[in-house]
This record gives C-alpha cells, sequence and structure tokens, in this order.
C-alpha cells in the first residue's frame, strides 16, 4: 500500500462517543432544568452530578483511551498551534486526525468550565429549596458569591462555548467541507492507510465502563459524604 491510498480509519473509540452524546444531553438537560425551576432542580442536581462523572470519566480517558482521545494527541504546543493557523505543518504532523489544534483548546476549555461550574454548584444556595451537597465546608459568604458566579459568569460561560463548539462544527462543514458530526457518530474518518488506529476493542469498552463506573461511585461518595450530619 502506498501513501496516497485511504481507507476507513478508527480514530474516536465508542467510549469517547458515548461520552460526547452523553455529555451534550446531561448539559442540555440541566440547563432546561434550571430554567424550568421547582421540582426541576432536583433533576438540576442529579444531571450536575452526571456531568460531573462523565468529566471524570474524560479527564481519565484522556491519559488512557483511545490513541486519538488521549491528551498527548490533541493538546499542542504554542508553536504547532501557530503552524496550524498558518496553514504550515511539519512533515508527519496530522492535525486532521483527531481534534485539531483549536478543537484540542476547545475541550480542554470547556472540560475546566464545566469543573468549576460544577463545583460552585456543589456550594451554592437557590435561598428557596435547594443547596449543594458541600455547602457545610464553605462560609455563607463564599456560598453567596459562588451561587452568583453559577447563576450569571458561569452559566453564560457555559452558553459561549457551546456556542463557539456550534459555530465551528458549521464553519468546518460548509467553510472547508470537513463533516464533524459524522465521525463522532460512527467513530470512522477516512485517512491515509498509514494512520494509527485508535483502539476500541470488547476489552477496551469493558474498561471505559469500569472507569465510568469508578467515576460514578466517586462522585455518589462525595455527595453522601457532604450531605452527612
Amino acid at each position: 500500500m502506498t501513501e496516497g491510498q485511504h481507507e476507513e480509519v478508527r480514530v474516536w473509540d465508542l467510549p469517547t462517543r458515548l461520552f460526547h452524546w452523553a455529555l451534550v444531553l446531561c448539559v442540555l438537560g440541566s440547563v432546561v432544568s434550571a430554567k424550568i425551576g421547582g421540582n426541576a432542580m432536583a433533576w438540576h442536581m442529579r444531571l450536575g452530578y452526571a456531568v460531573l462523572a462523565l468529566v471524570a470519566f474524560r479527564i481519565l480517558w484522556g491519559v488512557v483511551g483511545g490513541r486519538w482521545s488521549r491528551f498527548t494527541h490533541f493538546v499542542y504546543s504554542p508553536a504547532s498551534i501557530w503552524r496550524y493557523l498558518r496553514r504550515q505543518p511539519r512533515a508527519g504532523e496530522r492535525f486532521d486526525v483527531g481534534h485539531n489544534p483549536l478543537g484540542g483548546l476547545s475541550v480542554l476549555a470547556m472540560l475546566a468550565w464545566l469543573l468549576v461550574q460544577i463545583g460552585s454548584g456543589l456550594i451554592a444556595d437557590d435561598e428557596i429549596a435547594t443547596t449543594g451537597p458541600l455547602i457545610r465546608f464553605v462560609s455563607g459568604e463564599a456560598s453567596l458569591a459562588w451561587t452568583g458566579y453559577h447563576k450569571t459568569w458561569g452559566q453564560w460561560g457555559i452558553f459561549a462555548l457551546m456556542g463557539l463548539h456550534v459555530a465551528a462544527i458549521l464553519y468546518y462543514r460548509f467553510g472547508h467541507g470537513h463533516d464533524l458530526i459524522g465521525p463522532m457518530l460512527s467513530g470512522d474518518k477516512r485517512l491515509p492507510v498509514t494512520v494509527q488506529a485508535s483502539r476500541d476493542t470488547l476489552a477496551t469498552r469493558l474498561f471505559a465502563l469500569t472507569v465510568l463506573a469508578a467515576c460514578a461511585a466517586a462522585v455518589y461518595l462525595l455527595v453522601v459524604i457532604g450531605e452527612s450530619q
């Protein structure tokens, strides 16, 4: 086979794809339930816990997951980002396989922002009927300040990041003819046969399920410990 030949290459393993779409649904559900308020706040809290478990999973999967899901393959140096922006990659640099440099930055920004947003929610108090499970570990002033952040800057930041994400999808689709959604559904991209695929076997999927279960258990224990008196 030669360098010019192409085939379908597994880029996004199943755990990464399921994480992506589960996070989308949980974040949207969290936003909607917060807007509804009232009894829906119970679901807002549950979905927040789910997002925390998912983010924790993604951080760990960024270390031990499929090749193109690992941070080492989408966290780029400033020099690499500059070469990408100038469209002057070095020989062997493949910005078209997994997340490109800007996409990698957006992933890191979203994970970090969600962690802060969830953390603020864990110590928030809506002064009606809902309080975060860890509120007793902070002062009233700190809780009030972080509650304000949670409802304003934290929420607006999520909207902004979601908007940029959608804009990027549309830009690459209609501006460059690159489909970003298809590969996140199927897991595959048509690439040169020399591109190494991500490992996505039954064993890796079961391992991912174990990692996710551990993250969910950790979040559950965090909530239980926080609520215990």
